[in-house]
Order: structure tokens, then sequence, then C-alpha cells
């Protein structure tokens, strides 16, 4: 290889590395298994059990059925993501003396979101008053940022669309009265597509694919495991952990990206005040983001890159932190309300692909009663992110100088809406 070969393929490496890899963040972990949940912020989910969606979050929840049940809907998530001061620096700005730089002012946009649809489904079959069983299918992970193809700096925007469905089969068994416990395994399907060019201010490579990996997929296992504590039919406790395995996805062309998800652990709490209409309900939830060390890619072909590399990365664990209540108006409907607090998985390094913060959420929802056996669920949430000051820069393999940077304010909100269909027979 020669030097002028492999100071593009060092180069494009690093333009990637500060690009691509790190718009998996914000709308990397999903809450779609239910629009109850949505319509709490997912307080007490682990342990709830108004419906069938309750073995998304802990597999021992299943004991809690006495009769069959049946779940399903939808989720919409519509991202509203805002990248606005940015200033582009080219590598003729990054080689001139920083005090005499004019970096290239871009157009504000928001238009870099959308609208994305996670569908679930969920069946208990309680087998006799020790075992139950459980099958379902729904959504974990997955964003989507589309930048227009004339971003003056491109090769921080392109396109990121990733995204997985989970199919799941559980099993319970209650110990006795209070205790019941829980397992499950997951089938994890996914598909990716990453795509990065170079910024005409990028000398030597402008205009070309520094990354073009479309409609990747892949296969892999996961497992779950939970337990559920009952105080008394009124309290009860439930605690659940998710292993979640390392990712392999390939393309058409045997392009493969190679990333680890996050483990998840959950505790939760439900609480029906005796003698009232009213219940108060809350959850903590673990997401191992810190085992998210690298994402690798190999077999690059069709780009200034080829071959392979690893891009290394400083994310921390995240933490939710959710408090809901349910009212139980009457007969034929029940009220709830929820508030989130949810923790950023970046840390040092941002991006402006797509916008991380820490996130409050507010939720709310209702269920109409159609009769004994079956309701309709709607809930809906507002998701309020901040802004947040990114500084990236692709530096030169040679020389101290750097190819590119750039420097913006990003906010990311998000409105979560689910309406859902359950019946237990």
């Amino acid at each position: 290889m020669n030097k002028k070969r492999l100071f593009i393929r060092s180069a494009v490496a690093i333009a990637v590395a500060a690009s691509s890899t790190s718009a998996l963040a914000a709308g990397f972990q999903l809450n779609a298994q239910s629009a109850t949940g949505i319509g709490r912020a997912f307080a007490g989910d682990a342990v709830i059990a108004d419906n069938a969606s309750v073995m998304a979050r802990n597999p021992a929840a299943m004991a809690l059925f006495d009769e069959k049940a049946f779940s399903i809907g939808f989720e919409s998530i519509t991202t509203q993501i805002e990248v606005k001061d940015a200033e582009y620096c080219g590598t003729v700005c990054n080689l001139t003396p920083e005090q005499f730089r004019n970096p290239t002012s871009v157009e504000n946009t928001d238009d870099v979101g959308g609208t994305s649809i996670a569908p679930n489904v969920h069946f208990i079959l309680p087998i006799n008053e020790k075992f139950a069983v459980g099958f379902n299918a729904y959504s974990n992970f997955g964003t989507k940022t589309e930048f227009s193809g004339d971003y003056a700096a491109t090769e921080y925007g392109g396109l990121t669309d990733v995204k997985s469905f989970n199919f799941g089969v559980a099993g319970s068994y209650r110990l006795n009265d209070q205790w019941s416990f829980g397992a499950g395994l997951d089938i994890i399907y996914g598909e990716g597509t990453m795509k990065r060019t170079a910024g005409d201010q990028v000398l030597g490579i402008k205009g070309q694919d520094l990354l073009n990996v479309d409609g990747a997929t892949g296969t892999a296992i996961g497992f779950n495991v939970g337990t559920v504590f009952e105080l008394n039919e009124n309290n009860r406790f439930g605690l659940s952990y998710r292993y979640s395995p390392e990712f392999e996805a390939k393309d058409d062309k045997g392009q493969k990206i190679t990333l680890p998800l996050p483990d998840i652990a959950e505790f939760s709490g439900f609480h029906k005040i005796e003698d009232t209409k009213f219940a108060v309900h809350y959850s903590v939830q673990y997401i191992g983001w810190g085992a998210f060390d690298q994402i690798k890619f190999d077999n690059l072909q069709d780009s200034v890159l080829t071959g392979s590399y690893n891009k290394p990365y400083e994310w921390q664990d995240g933490w939710h932190y959710a408090i809901g209540g349910t009212y139980y108006l009457n007969n034929d409907w029940t009220l709830r309300a929820g508030y989130m607090y949810d923790t950023s998985a970046q840390d040092q390094k941002t991006s402006i692909s797509v916008p991380d913060s820490d996130r409050q959420w507010l939720s709310s929802g209702v269920t109409y009663h159609i009769d004994q056996k079956s309701t309709i669920d709607f809930g809906i949430t507002y998701l309020m992110g901040k802004e947040v000051s990114v500084t990236e820069s692709t530096p030169s393999p040679v020389g101290n100088f750097n190819l590119s940077s750039v420097t913006a304010t990003t906010q990311a909100n998000a409105i979560l809406m689910g309406l859902q269909y359950s019946r237990s027979f």
C-alpha cells in the first residue's frame, strides 16, 4: 500500500470513528413494550402486571396471572432533533493559525429526526397454579437520524439507521404465596445502515464515501431472569436482569458491523392504597452502557476505507428513575401518569448525529375496559432533552492538525405514543 493510500485510509478511519458510531447513543435503547408503560413513564413495569406485556420486563410476573392473557399494540416514536449555531472548519481552516481561522457557519437544522413505528405482541399461558409460559415480540434497541445530502459538515452527519426486534419465550414458577421466579430466552434480529461522505472541505477525499454499509442484518441470543415478592395483594416488588449479547450484522457485500449491547437490571414496586382507588408505583433501571467499549467494522468495501478497524468508546452506565400513579376511576376507566429522569449514556465524547443528554419524561395514559375481559390502552410521553455544546474533530494521522472540525449546540426531544388491545380468557 503506497503512502498516499495509507494516509487516506488512516484519515478516513478517524473521520468515521468521530462521526458515525457515536450516533448510536440517545435512541439506542427503546422502551416500546406497551402503551400502558408509556402512560406511566414505565414506573413499576416490572411488577404491575395489568396485562401480558409485563413479561417483557420481568418473566417472573407471569405467575401473577391465573388465566390466559394476550396483548398487541404499537408505539410511534417521533424525534425532534435540533442542531444550531454550528461552525464547520475544513482542512485549510484547521491548518490556519487559530487566531486567523474563519470557520464556515452551518445553517441550523431541525429535520434530522423522524417518526418510527415499533409493534409489540405478548401472550401468557398459565399451565397450572405453579407454572406459566409466555411468548412475545417487541423492539428493545433502535435509532435513526438522517442529515440532508447538502449539509456542510456531512462527514459528521449522514444516515444512521439501526433497529432490532426481540423474539422471546419465557417460563415462570410460583414457589409459594410470596415468591415467584422466571427466566426467558431472547432471539434478537437486527438491521443496520450507516453512510458517511467526506465534506467538500476535506482535502484529498472530498465527496467520497467514508462508509457505506447498507442493510446489514444478523441475529444473536440473550436471556432474562426475574423474581417477584408479594407482601400482600396490594403490595409487591419485582427485580429483573436482562443479558444482552454482542451483536453482529452483515450486508449483501459481506461488510460486517459488531457492537455490544448493554445488560439491563430493574427494580420495581407497586402499592395500592387500601380502601382507595389509587395506586403508586416506581422503578429504578440500570443500563450497562459502560460495556459499549467499541464498535467494529470488517470487510469494508466500495468506499475510501477498506478492510477493518475498531473504534473505542468512552460511554458510561445509564440509569432510569421513574415514579407514577394509577387511578381506578370506575369499572370502565383507569387513568395513569408518570415521570422519569433518564441519564445520558455519553460522557466526554458527544456527537451532532444523535444528540444525547439527561432527559425528563412526562407521561399520561388511559385504559378503557370494553368488558370484563378486554381493554384498550392509550399512552403518551413528552421526552425533554437538554441543550448540549458539541465539539467534534477529525485529527490527521500525519502532522499536528485536524482534517476538519465542527462545533454546535444540539437538543433532542421526542414524543412517544402507544395504542394497545389486551384480553384475558
